[in-house]
């Protein structure tokens, strides 16, 4: 999706620990010093704006690690559940609690399900957001063949639902959309039958989950770089509160405000 979330957490992470100390030694110490010197000269224009931000900082820091941040869509590898331009949110306590710079868990919580839709760190590339399926949990062997995926030898329910329309999709071009149903999570995928398939065979390793975009055809996923550590996840997508791209007329209003599922 983007490198720039693990900048800027560092980034933010540092601004909140400079400017919450120069504002701890203000409030403790240069604030009464000034008290008792009369005439003593007001704080310098750093201190002022370490005092003054300082909680603004915070509160984002701990909002955007701890509970919730906000992603944009860039591609079309989730289509069409997910198109490129829709904001969304992301829970961060979803899968546990990490800190923002070494991402080391340090509160635990609920493990993904299958159906899940989670934004994780490439492995690839750690610097990198990719928004995914979970398809294949711990010690599931996935298989993808004839564009049918398959979990521990059970073929998962797919049922046409039409042809696939959108702006996004060439007219020359015909894609269809099907129900999949994964575990009771019933979403739908887009499959292009003049793609050939992408059949796949995988057993997933302990501790590590296997990936699909719901665009079939079109997603760079699991298949061709392997399973996520679970180390790697970031949180659970909920909820799009804002959809715009510039192929696109205007705001997608009847996008805006719809869960994820």
């Amino acid at each position: 999706m983007s490198d720039f979330h693990i900048d800027f957490a560092v980034i933010l992470t540092a601004l909140t620990i400079v400017t919450g100390v120069v504002w701890a030694l203000d409030k403790w110490y240069l604030a009464r010093r000034r008290e008792q010197i009369v005439g003593a000269p007001k704080p310098g224009a750093f201190v002022d704006f370490c005092r003054s931000f300082f909680p603004v900082i915070f509160i984002v820091l701990i909002v955007r690690s701890f509970i919730v941040e906000p992603f944009r869509i860039p591609s079309g590898s989730m289509i069409p559940t997910l198109l490129v331009g829709d904001f969304i949110l992301v829970n961060k306590f979803s899968y546990g609690l990490r800190d923002p710079v070494m991402h080391t868990k340090f509160i635990g919580g609920g493990e993904p399900q299958r159906g899940d839709i989670v934004v994780f760190r490439w492995p690839l590339d750690p610097s990198k957001d990719f928004i995914k399926r979970v398809v294949g949990l711990p010690g599931d062997r996935v298989v993808y063949r004839d564009k049918r995926l398959y979990i521990n030898g059970e073929p998962m329910p797919l049922e046409p639902d039409g042809v696939y329309t959108a702006p996004e999709w060439s007219p020359a071009a015909v894609a269809y959309r099907f129900r999949e149903n994964l575990d009771g999570v019933e979403h739908h995928v887009k499959i292009d039958p003049s793609r050939p398939a992408d059949d796949f065979e995988v057993l997933v390793p302990q501790g590590e989950y296997f990936m699909m975009g719901d665009n079939r055809d079109g997603s760079d996923d699991s298949r061709r770089w392997g399973t996520v550590p679970e180390r790697n996840l970031v949180g659970k997508a909920f909820f799009i509160w804002m959809s715009w791209d510039a192929a696109d007329p205007g705001i997608r209003f009847a996008r805006i405000g719809t869960s994820i599922r």
